[in-house]
């Protein structure tokens, strides 16, 4: 993910891939959410397309190819010293078995869908915007509601 201290807002990508029941995330190792876990992604260079992005993003932090990048939506992070807006792409993999921790990932895996909704570990945020485009099932209550 981008560092800090730009002087504007800055665009950036973020990379969902769901395989056999899993989200490939990372491990931040700097910048903005270091050490907590997130999708790949960062900012979208020069001249590069948002999609274009997206897969290098994912080929320099998890050593996978990815393919037919569908844009999910848009978030926008905001801290004292930077602001980001990231557009987030489901992309399909080729092998999921091939991945391994690049860039500026510090580990990589693939996490149980279920368990990522409540997990103290990801970044602020990310399980919420995953369950609203529908990535991730929030639980149902069970029982009546009473007021």
């Amino acid at each position: 993910m981008p560092t800090e201290g730009s002087a504007h807002p800055e665009v950036c990508v973020g990379v969902v891939v769901v395989d056999d029941g899993r989200l490939l995330v990372i491990q931040r190792g700097r910048g903005a959410g270091a050490g907590l876990w997130s999708i790949p992604g960062g900012r979208v260079e020069l001249g590069e397309t948002m999609a274009e992005a997206a897969r290098r993003e994912l080929r320099e932090e998890t050593g996978l190819i990815g393919h037919s990048p569908k844009h999910l939506g848009f978030v926008e992070r905001i801290g004292d010293e930077w602001h980001f807006v990231i557009h987030d792409f489901v992309v399909i993999v080729d092998d999921p078995t091939a991945v391994v921790a690049g860039d500026d990932a510090s580990a990589v895996t693939w996490w149980p869908l279920e368990e990522v909704l409540g997990h103290p570990g990801f970044a602020p945020g990310l399980a919420d915007f995953l369950a609203d485009v529908g990535v991730l099932t929030r639980p149902s209550s069970s029982g009546s509601a009473s007021r």
